[in-house]
């Protein structure tokens, strides 16, 4: 019998807890041929999500509960759900139940036919803002100019891969990480299945907008060398305008001797293209410096302070599944 894991991150959802929890166990019995794991990761909540999962994991032996010592995001809680999931496919949506759990028997169909991962397409957003549909285009625009693996617009977490998907992923080891972007990076085979996200039925979206601008640089710096090149490009071009501007502005001072300009304006134009490539060069240098670092330091990806259910004991897990290899 084929095993199938679901994979939840929870921050602060201790109202959406038991109903995705319900949808997937509802989800779980109508595919009878199956076994079934429910793979909960509590990302340090500050609300009572972590009992909240207790409770069902206590209730319920295919339910396994990680919980995070901190908030480490959502990106590492995914990382923490393929490293604990046991299943022949994962399945991966988020517990605000934005992410339909009814979807599921299709993305297991396509996979019985060939796919190796089944990718939801998110077709709109109930209420969504104007300044996330601006940022969500731009983003992807950049994004597939400049990097060599293209990203599907609209492609959200929510997805299914295979057990061979799941063993590569657990190969990589940057703790800064887009995570639908290393699937798409891996290149298996895919199938889309396109969703209406409804309505959040409890409890205020937790990704902000500043988080999602911090997800878009970092993805920008671990999939595209393009932020280093356009320096290039940037200083080629203010080489050009600044070398034409001073021979124009020698033209009119030494050759006309117009005197439009000051010696000081020659000081000054200079100085101040000069300062300006110097700064763009220095701050992208430092984004690329600082992915170095967080990569070498080799700290753990995440730290488990409890791992309970699975048919396993309860306690502490020791560091389970936080080495960074």
């Amino acid at each position: 019998m084929k095993k199938i894991s679901t994979v939840v991150p929870v921050y602060n959802e201790s109202e959406n807890v038991p109903l995705i929890y319900q949808a997937l166990k509802d989800v779980a019995a109508t595919l009878p041929a199956y076994a079934w794991e429910f793979v909960f990761i509590n990302d340090g909540s500050s609300d009572d999500s972590w009992e909240e999962l207790r409770r069902i994991a206590a209730s319920d032996s295919r339910v396994v509960a990680l919980d995070f010592s901190r908030n480490f995001g959502k990106e590492l809680a995914l990382t923490a759900g393929v490293r604990h999931c046991t299943g022949d496919a994962a399945i991966f949506l988020d517990a605000d139940l934005q992410h339909p759990p009814a979807l599921i028997p299709e993305f297991i169909r396509k996979w019985e036919q060939g796919a190796e991962v089944v990718a939801s397409l998110r077709k709109s957003t109930e209420r969504k803002s104007l300044l996330k549909n601006i940022g969500s285009r731009l983003f992807y625009h950049l994004m597939n100019s400049c990097a060599p693996a293209q990203l599907t617009p609209n492609a959200t977490d929510f997805k299914l891969v295979d057990r061979k998907v799941i063993t590569e992923l657990l190969r990589f080891t940057e703790h800064k990480r887009m995570f639908r972007g290393l699937i798409e990076w891996l290149g298996f085979r895919t199938e889309y299945v396109e969703f209406v996200a409804p309505e959040r039925i409890h409890g205020k979206a937790t990704y902000s907008f500043g988080k999602l601008v911090s997800l878009a640089v970092n993805s920008m710096a671990s999939f595209s060398l393009f932020p280093l090149k356009l320096v290039g490009y940037l200083g080629v071009f203010v080489t050009f305008v600044s070398a034409a501007l001073l021979a124009f502005m020698i033209f009119q001072n030494f050759i006309l001797h117009t005197e439009l300009f000051s010696s000081i304006a020659f000081v000054i134009v200079a100085n101040t293209l000069v300062l300006g490539v110097v700064l763009i060069a220095l701050g992208l240098m430092a984004l690329y410096i600082g992915q170095i670092h967080d990569e070498v330091i080799n700290r753990p990806l995440f730290v488990i302070r409890e791992k309970v259910g699975g048919g396993g004991h309860s306690g502490a897990a020791s560091g389970e599944g936080g080495e960074a290899t």
